[in-house]
């Protein structure tokens, strides 16, 4: 799931939703890379979105001393922020063990599996009904 490059590379991979990220971090100066293209630009401009995938960086005061390069798929943009959220905190555990228990105490490294229910036939969406008509 992750695991360490010699070249000081480390890796986290996050889901959230039907969205997958795929999170390197190396050492840089604070970019965030999303698909090759800026995180700002990427995320819309979006201050909520750049906040919760820096949230681990800041909780750990690293925030400046790593770079963010993520290859993101499916979902849409909060999806998507969370589960680059959860790459970069499993990528910040690889970096150092000890880091694991403040990410954990944050509920960084739990993983959100509530993703959106099926639809029954019958019903108008997975739990709607159409309204009854007594006549």
């Amino acid at each position: 799931m992750t695991n360490q490059n010699e070249s000081n590379q480390f890796y986290g991979l996050g889901r959230r939703k039907s969205a997958n990220a795929q999170v390197t971090l190396t050492l840089g100066t604070g970019e965030i890379m999303i698909n090759n293209v800026n995180g700002n630009q990427y995320l819309q401009y979006n201050i909520t979105y750049l906040q919760r995938i820096k949230q681990p960086l800041v909780l750990l005061g690293l925030e400046n001393e790593y770079n963010i390069e993520v290859k993101a798929k499916g979902g849409g943009l909060t999806g998507q922020a969370e589960a680059i959220t959860l790459g970069a905190a499993r990528a910040l555990t690889m970096l150092n063990e000890s880091h694991r228990k403040i990410l954990k105490e944050n509920g960084l490294l739990t993983r959100d599996s509530r993703i959106k229910e099926r639809k029954k036939y019958g019903l108008k969406k997975a739990r709607k009904a159409s309204q009854f008509s007594k006549r």
